[in-house]
């Protein structure tokens, strides 16, 4: 008796044993699974934040008086401090004239998607309820990365689209309605706003709408 008491303790102990072992292997595992996500959430949107990010050109106008200001008021007194303000003033100058010009690239590209034999066919296409073929979107991706530098790069460096998704991604970027993407891309209204509203809770792991999806795309 005293040794079945002893072996079924002893297989109580060891199944304990296991068991504690079994629980902190598996709370590593949800821990670095889970530390993983949070490292890949910051990460997807630090390089959204880059993408975003624009000369705010009114901010900057004020910021440049100001420094003109102090610069003024400084006259030829500490020569060295009077240096790293128009170094300033000479990077927020930089930052407005790229800004301005980009500004200016951006709405001259706009125009000439909307001029282009490729924009004029995905209406006609739309106007007759047909699809997209492979060479027309073959074509459509050529004409947005052309204007909007890298804009499929920085897609897929965000999430690993589908090519539907990738699609609709497209036609957003040229301002083509939703109820035309559906029938562009063969798919329901439905379909296409679940597309966009996921991809943004993909990207920014927090839920979002459509319309979220969409004014980031036209953002970058």
């Amino acid at each position: 008796m005293n040794q079945m008491l002893m072996i079924l303790t002893q297989r109580e102990l060891f199944l304990l044993v296991i068991g504690a072992l079994t629980y902190m292997a598996l709370f590593v595992v949800t821990w670095q699974n889970s530390r993983r996500k949070v490292l890949s959430l910051q990460e997807r949107l630090d390089k959204v934040r880059a993408m975003q990010e624009v000369a705010d050109v009114e901010a900057n106008r004020q910021k440049i008086e100001e420094l003109e200001r102090l610069i003024q008021k400084l006259g030829s007194e500490n020569s060295l401090l009077r240096l790293e303000l128009e170094e300033k003033k000479a990077k927020l100058d930089y930052a407005n004239t790229m800004a301005r010009i980009e500004s200016e690239k951006r709405e001259r590209a706009e125009g000439d998607i909307f001029r282009s034999e490729v924009y004029l066919r995905i209406q006609r296409l739309a106007a007759e309820g047909r699809s997209m073929g492979e060479e027309d979107w073959q074509q459509l991706a050529m004409l947005v990365d052309s204007v909007y530098t890298g804009f499929s790069e920085k897609l897929y460096s965000l999430y690993k689209l589908t090519t539907y998704d990738y699609h609709v991604c497209l036609l957003v970027k040229i301002h083509v309605l939703p109820k035309d993407i559906a029938l562009l891309t063969a798919h329901s209204k439905e379909s296409v706003s679940t597309s966009r509203s996921r991809l943004y809770q993909k990207v920014f792991g927090k839920k979002g709408s459509a319309k979220d999806w969409d004014d980031f795309l036209l953002s970058i």
